[in-house]
């Protein structure tokens, strides 16, 4: 699962060399100035518990993987989705998109 957009309650897997075998989990419990305070929800080293920070734009790198986004199972976000998926085409316009997103949210 990839995402560009660091958000709260996502659940990120450190793989840096050395927390990788720890299966080091952070969730995310809040954003601010260019940094995510994270929470270790996760750790085979034995620091579940603690609060730790990471740049946004580190989150994004390869050095986490994204592994638990609430936004992929929020039922509105999943009938936009099938909605959009359902005009994709090459030839699509943002019309297109919009009046699928449109109803969607008006017929949830």
């Amino acid at each position: 699962m990839t995402t560009s957009t660091v958000a709260k309650n996502q659940l990120y897997r450190d793989l840096a060399p050395d927390m990788k075998a720890r299966d080091r989990r952070l969730r995310v419990t809040a954003l601010r100035d260019g940094r995510a305070d994270l929470l270790v929800e996760h750790d085979l080293g034995g620091t579940a518990g603690r609060k730790t920070h990471a740049s946004l734009a580190r989150l994004r790198s390869a050095a986490f993987e994204l592994i638990e986004d609430p936004a992929d199972t929020d039922p509105q976000y999943l009938a936009l989705l099938a909605a959009i998926a359902e005009v994709h085409r090459p030839g699509a316009t943002p019309a297109d998109y919009a009046r699928a997103a449109l109803h969607a949210v008006r017929h949830a």
